[in-house]
């Protein structure tokens, strides 16, 4: 990240323009086009309810990682390479973290005894809720850098704090879909003053009943799980910032992660639970990454209490390309996978 600005600040003053300044025609483009993805999503798995096997979520899990791949490769390609990379470690990131939504994910469907069949709507809408509230963090993440350096200091702090609660709830117990799912005060408030029916009708929000407009409890899932991936906004776009300053490969990093991650709920929901390291894997990213963000912080130095307001030198080792924080963060899922699987057979074993 630290070539990337020094880089950044050395084509400014050549040519005048910011590399990472994407055209507007760009920027609009590529909404439209993932918001097609997400309207074909819709009309090509939701419109019809219906439980989706393995072979057809794979297929679809299979051509959203790769139409998510291809994009990188395209970024790399018609931008530059230190973009493509940053773009690559930003979806493996965002994508670690949106499999450990899924736990939540699961956990809610339970709760509410969702139909199998209902599910996707439900799914998919709450994704796109969760585009769409990244895309304000977002904005208001690099209105906020722009501005205020010292905003890294939090975001580092912030991801620290996140990594210790995560390491610590995952070595006190194995995270489970078991788990029972508590609404937090928003969706209780809902639960409590919206009208509702007592069951499911079919896949619908509302229905009309006697003149009067009754709630689902479809409305109140979707209503859960637009909260839950608002809570999972506030760790995943301080984490994108530790790896590129670059609005646009945060937002696309983010969109790509997100877009599969209906087929990916339904082809690993049975294996969440094996995953028993994940916790503490996402902990190791999440901290590393708060580290680096708080290296850059130090160097870029502008609080007038510390050395004066100015930079702060900080060891040539502490500084940390992207394609080494790529090889750090892939290495760590990996590691922390393999372990996983073996622990979940071992134990497997003993109860047999």
């Amino acid at each position: 990240m630290e070539q990337t600005l020094s880089d950044a600040a050395a084509q400014t003053a050549v040519t005048g323009v910011s590399p990472d300044v994407v055209p507007t025609w760009v920027w609009l483009a590529t909404i439209a086009a993932i918001g097609a993805l997400f309207v074909f999503d819709f009309l090509t798995h939701v419109r019809k309810p219906h439980e989706p096997t393995f072979k057809e979520s794979a297929l679809w899990s299979t051509f959203y990682v790769g139409l998510a791949l291809l994009f990188g490769w395209g970024v790399w390609h018609f931008w530059d390479r230190q973009h493509g990379i940053e773009y690559f470690a930003g979806f493996v990131t965002e994508k670690s973290l949106s499999v450990d939504n899924l736990f939540v994910f699961v956990i809610i469907m339970k709760s509410f005894l969702v139909p199998r069949a209902y599910q996707q709507k439900a799914l998919l809408i709450g994704i796109v809720i969760a585009l769409v509230m990244r895309g304000i963090f977002i904005a208001l993440g690099a209105a906020a850098i722009e501005r205020f350096s010292w905003v890294f200091y939090l975001f580092g702090l912030f991801l620290l704090w996140t990594a210790w609660k995560l390491i610590v709830e995952s070595l006190k117990h194995q995270k489970s879909t078991d788990e029972e799912y508590e609404p937090n005060s928003i969706v209780k408030y809902f639960q409590r003053h919206l009208p509702t029916t007592d069951d499911f009708r079919g896949n619908q929000l509302w229905v009309i009943e006697n003149g009067k407009r009754l709630f689902t409890p479809m409305f109140i899932v979707i209503l859960a799980l637009g909260m839950t991936d608002l809570l999972f906004a506030l760790d995943s776009i301080p984490a994108i910032y530790g790896l590129t300053d670059a609005p646009y490969i945060v937002f696309t990093a983010n969109a790509f992660a997100l877009l599969g991650l209906l087929q990916l709920y339904f082809l690993i929901g049975g294996l969440l639970d094996r995953l028993v390291y994940l916790g503490i894997g996402l902990s190791l990213i999440l901290a590393f990454i708060g580290l680096k963000l708080i290296v850059h912080a130090v160097e870029a130095n502008t609080l007038p209490f510390l050395n004066g307001g100015q930079p702060i030198e900080v060891p040539s080792w502490m500084h940390i390309e992207i394609e080494q924080s790529l090889m750090v963060i892939i290495g760590i899922l990996v590691v922390t996978t393999v372990a996983s699987l073996i622990k979940s057979r071992a134990d497997g074993r003993k109860i047999q």
